[in-house]
């Protein structure tokens, strides 16, 4: 099938009414840098969901960032992203550095290693936030920690997985037809772990890339499946049945699971990897991090990521909250739906 025709096909649907969810904040800002929801039929509908891994972080993991920051012996590693998102009030790392605490921005995991081999007087707390895509990388962190018996490094995770997140998302009444699946986490994980959800709930996925036709074929395949419990692969090139067991492997060694917090969700069974108990002594803390209070109570971002509201229904979308401004984490970083829609004037149907 060319790329017109299934261009015509999503703008002539005229069948059953479709929500659709994307699950990646990449897939967020793809689809509205493509005008993607201009090219649908009115009755497909597109949702964004907790795809954005500094978005779904509960406030309490960065009031403990915070907290570890007061100490003059730490200095907290951290993503960009993860800099400007608030805790249970406006306070954040970034503002924490103002005041003197010691954070360092950094592209990798592994730059913490040079970190501390300059600096070994330092404790450096490297905060580990992601799904699937990232922990591989937190995993070979750890191991080049315990192979070279590394003193001063540690980890504050809040490390997430998909499966468990789309599961209770369809048992928590949000109204969903389909997914898109994410393109990055699959190529870990292999498509097989979206198959029992599939089944269960009558629902097809359809993993996605990140170009403009790859998110449209997807889409087309996703509504060609209504009612189906299917997982078709429109990212072959890259995304495998079985994904990367050497990656698996990896992060097994290292990490288990847990009954992790989710901001805006609360604790969702066995979502979250936590450092293995031999390895806890590199923990910083992660453990018992639930606790979620919103800095602004008028914050939607919790109706947002469960695709129970669009952003810009949200009474302070553009106006109080903004990425200057940000109430929630959804407007924080460049994969939040907040801040994706507002960015691109992304406007659903």
């Amino acid at each position: 099938m060319t790329l017109e025709e299934v261009k015509n096909g999503l703008k002539d649907y005229d069948g059953p009414e479709m929500n659709i969810m994307e699950v990646c904040g990449s897939h967020t800002g793809a689809i509205a840098k493509n005008g993607i929801p201009g090219m649908l039929s009115e009755r497909i509908h597109l949702l964004s969901g907790p795809g954005c891994p500094v978005c779904v972080t509960p406030s309490s993991y960065v009031d403990k960032l915070l907290e570890l920051a007061k100490d003059p012996k730490n200095c907290i590693v951290t993503f960009g992203d993860l800099i400007r998102v608030p805790g249970s009030t406006k306070a954040n790392l970034s503002s924490a550095r103002g005041e003197g605490a010691r954070v360092e921005m950094v592209y990798s995991p592994m730059d913490t290693l040079d970190l501390a081999e300059k600096d070994p007087e330092t404790d450096f707390i490297f905060a580990a936030v992601g799904f699937e895509t990232t922990t591989p990388v937190y995993a070979l962190l750890v191991d080049e920690i315990v192979r070279n018996d590394i003193k001063n490094i540690k980890l504050l995770t809040a490390i997430r997985t998909m499966p468990e997140v789309i599961r209770f998302l369809m048992g928590s009444g949000a109204p969903i037809d389909g997914f898109i699946a994410p393109g990055h986490v699959s190529v870990v994980t292999g498509t097989h772990i979206y198959e029992p959800i599939a089944r269960d709930f009558s629902i097809p996925f359809g993993v996605a890339g990140f170009k403009g036709p790859e998110l449209l074929a997807a889409i087309y395949g996703i509504v060609e499946e209504y009612g189906h419990g299917v997982v078709k692969n429109f990212y072959p090139s890259v995304v495998k049945a079985d994904g990367n067991p050497a990656a698996r492997a990896l992060i097994d060694k290292y990490f288990e699971k847990y009954d992790a917090a989710w901001r805006g969700m609360g604790i969702v069974k066995g979502s979250g990897k936590i450092l293995r108990e031999e390895y806890r002594y590199l923990d910083a803390g992660s453990l018992g991090l639930d606790a979620d209070h919103k800095a602004n109570p008028a914050c939607c971002c919790d109706k947002v990521l469960m695709g129970k509201m669009r952003p810009y229904e949200c009474p302070l979308y553009g106006k109080v909250c903004t990425p200057m401004n940000p109430q929630g984490a959804c407007m924080v970083s460049t994969e939040g739906s907040c801040f994706s829609y507002l960015s691109n004037h992304r406007k659903d149907k």
